[in-house]
């Protein structure tokens, strides 16, 4: 079986929008306020500063398009971005202190096609997990130095990829195609990988990344999905350890057990992009321009930077930052928290903006 990905995700996301109704307010939803200068998103213990284009690149580097972020032990920060497929020389990866200092740019070889990035403690040392689609079509292991330890492609073995596409990886889209977007980690030392924009599954692997199992494909929900494109592991005190799965183009988030099992759908949101988890928070960017933040009982206790009425209304906006307003998210494709409640947030736009959201409550 073959098939092909006939909408750009620019065409997919202005789709989506013209599909999706406005979500429900709810009483947790706060905006941004003025002090002296300074932006402030939110109320009472969910207050941030936020900082627009934070962390600042060398002018021998530019920003093309930025997809996810992640911090090690240290608080350095890693950014990925998608990348231009033809400077091939350009780094993907940049690394920046906690002061958003420019450390090191390494990973050429996922240009084009850069995506996930998580930072994984394994004993004494921490490990980046990259994954890239378009056609890179591939994940790795890397140092913190940016050494490939390996690097993986299709897994055949799962039975639902098309002939070649681990072999002789190509631009091509489809549900047999293996276009891998984010990874989750299980104690074991294994780890979950979402393929997200090709066969819709989730893929496990033990801790010597060797494929296991696979649970999910395409569906309309409670255990499949479409474009699931975010995953955790969610391990918030007092919550049983569950898979968080970013049911993008439904817009919502499915709850399942750790074997794929379903429990629950949790829905309200606009293209949910990805999650992350702090204390008793569940972090979770929306394309369509917010962040939301969940408590332990997975209620709404704050919405961070919404503008989304106007981007899902207004054209161009992707690509003109002088309709960009201060305080306000474009398109949030991923977040995640710093050691002490920070929060930095990567948006899907054509010249990439990193902002930092300092925690204030």
């Amino acid at each position: 079986m073959t098939s092909s990905h006939s909408l750009s995700r620019r065409q997919f996301l202005a789709t989506s929008a013209a599909a999706t109704a406005a979500s429900a307010v709810a009483p947790g939803v706060v905006t941004a306020s003025k002090t002296d200068s300074t932006t402030i998103l939110g109320k009472g213990d969910y207050r941030y500063e936020v900082t627009h284009a934070w962390p600042q690149l060398p002018d021998r580097y530019t920003w093309q398009t930025t997809h996810n972020v992640a911090v090690d032990k240290a608080g350095n920060l890693y950014v990925i971005h998608e990348g231009n497929a033809a400077l091939t020389d350009h780094p993907s990866i940049f690394v920046f202190d906690s002061e958003g200092k420019f450390v090191r740019a390494f990973g050429s070889q996922f240009q084009g096609g850069g995506h996930g990035i998580e930072v994984r403690a394994e004993g004494s040392e921490e490990f980046l997990y990259v994954c890239a689609y378009q056609q890179v079509k591939s994940f790795a292991k890397l140092t913190l130095q940016g050494e490939t330890v390996w690097q993986k492609y299709a897994p055949m073995e799962s039975g639902v990829y098309a002939e070649g596409e681990a072999s002789n990886p190509q631009k091509i889209w489809g549900r047999d195609r293996f276009l891998p977007t984010n990874f989750a980690f299980l104690d074991d030392g294994g780890f979950l990988l979402a393929d997200g924009y090709g066969s819709f599954y989730i893929h496990r692997y033990d801790k010597d990344a060797n494929w296991v199992s696979k649970f999910g494909g395409p569906g309309n929900g409670e255990g499949t999905f479409a474009t699931p494109h975010g995953i955790w592991i969610d391990r918030r005190p007092g919550v049983e350890e569950r898979v968080v799965v970013c049911d993008r183009a439904h817009n919502t988030l499915q709850i399942l057990k750790l074997d794929g099992t379903y429990i629950e759908t949790l829905t309200g949101y606009g293209l949910p992009a990805n999650v992350d988890s702090y204390q008793d928070l569940l972090l979770v960017p929306e394309l369509h321009a917010r962040v939301t933040l969940l408590n332990s009982k997975n209620e709404v206790v704050a919405q961070l930077g919404d503008d989304a009425a106007r981007i899902k209304s207004g054209k161009g906006i992707r690509n003109d930052s002088s309709k960009w307003i201060d305080g306000r998210f474009v398109h949030p494709h991923d977040a995640c928290f710093g050691h002490d409640g920070d929060i930095f947030v990567a948006e899907w736009v054509s010249t990439g903006r990193v902002s930092k959201l300092k925690r204030l409550g």
